[in-house]
């Protein structure tokens, strides 16, 4: 599993002007929370405090990718997820 997901996490720090790069999380995650949106949903319970208001700086816009992402020779595995706070519902919303 530790082959896909593009095998790393890049964080985005908009405010900063910033580009990090960090490892994947360990495996037993990974198995854990499924796909992009399992890795997704991941962060954003792990990170974001649940009253934030969705149109915090706060707030986390997480594109996360697949398995199967970055592995060669698997057709129409290059799918990402849309992980953030839903401004409607105000609970995590997810797309593809």
């Amino acid at each position: 599993m530790l082959g896909g997901y593009m095998g790393k996490v890049l964080r985005v720090k908009l405010f900063q002007g910033k580009v990090v790069e960090e490892p994947l999380p360990p495996e037993s995650v990974l198995r854990k929370w499924v796909g992009g949106r399992g890795l997704g949903v991941y962060y954003m319970l792990r990170e974001v405090d649940p009253k934030v208001d969705p149109f915090s700086p706060a707030n986390k816009a997480i594109v996360a990718t697949g398995p199967l992402t970055g592995i060669t020779g698997i057709p129409s595995s290059g799918r990402w997820a849309s992980v953030t706070k839903s401004p409607l519902t105000y609970t995590v919303h997810d797309s593809h």
